[in-house]
């Protein structure tokens, strides 16, 4: 957590976060704009920013796009929240709400870092003894691109010819269309049948696990997109995932999910 802090000790490196909790997905050149600052300056102070996994990036085509990362703020809020005076909880609960509401670019990015293997991140992905635990959720589906997927969560099962797998290369590349949303899901899941509605009837997302091996971690990066401008799912989405990955990353890290969770003891 030293580089966490370190990172945002700095003005010029939370001016950077304000940028991109306002405007996700940003090039350097866009980040460079209205800030008082070279282009050298700037890169320097984002590679602070992605050396404490504050800030991930991603290529789109020639095009390097800069992301917000609440995966750091998650980890000391889930982890080590305990240990602060009750206005740095409030300080970084705030800071934690914004990172993980930074939804301007039309799709959610969350990288982690798991001290694993690819094969292991890979079965805790796909395998339903995993995914229930760190998930409430499992799936039915042979994992080859184009085949059907099969949701199951809670006593609800969602079954669409348009839930399925498409794209799958084991131990480094896992993408599925999400499922659909219908007036069971709502019931099963105690939610507003009027906002399961209004998901429903935006376009169909789909989600993207992108693993890299890194010494004796796995760096996870988890992209959700596809969404329709100003997307009421975007929003849901963004506010589930980093508890999910906190639970996959604590469960296969220790062997346990965290208190409160799907599979937690």
């Amino acid at each position: 957590m030293d580089e966490v802090f370190k990172a945002l000790a700095d003005p010029s490196r939370r001016l950077l976060l304000d940028s991109l909790n306002a405007h996700n997905g940003q090039t350097l050149a866009q980040l460079c704009v209205g800030l008082r600052l070279t282009r050298q300056a700037v890169s320097k102070h984002l590679a602070v920013l992605e050396a404490a996994n504050l800030v991930t990036t991603r290529r789109r085509g020639r095009e390097k796009l800069h992301y917000l990362n609440a995966e750091p703020i998650n980890a000391i809020s889930d982890r080590w929240i305990h240990h602060y005076d009750h206005r740095r909880v409030h300080a970084l609960a705030d800071l934690k709400t914004a990172l993980e509401s930074a939804t301007m670019s039309n799709e959610f990015v969350y990288t982690t870092y798991i001290r694993t293997t690819a094969e292991q991140l890979w079965r805790a992905l796909t395998e339903p003894a995993f995914t229930r635990r760190y998930w409430g959720a499992s799936f039915d589906t042979d994992w080859r691109p184009g085949s059907e997927l099969v949701w199951h969560e809670k006593n609800w099962t969602g079954k669409d010819p348009e839930q399925q797998v498409l794209e799958s290369d084991p131990y480094r590349k896992l993408s599925y269309t999400w499922h659909t949303f219908t007036p069971e899901f709502a019931s099963a899941m105690d939610l507003d049948p009027e906002q399961v509605a209004a998901w429903a009837r935006e376009p169909r997302s789909r989600v993207t696990f992108e693993l890299e091996p890194q010494g004796e971690s796995v760096k996870l990066t988890v992209v959700h997109d596809n969404f329709a401008p100003g997307s009421g799912l975007l929003s849901a989405v963004s506010g589930g995932w980093p508890h999910i990955l906190a639970n996959l990353k604590t469960l296969l890290e220790t062997g346990d999910t965290l208190p409160g969770g799907p599979g937690a003891k």
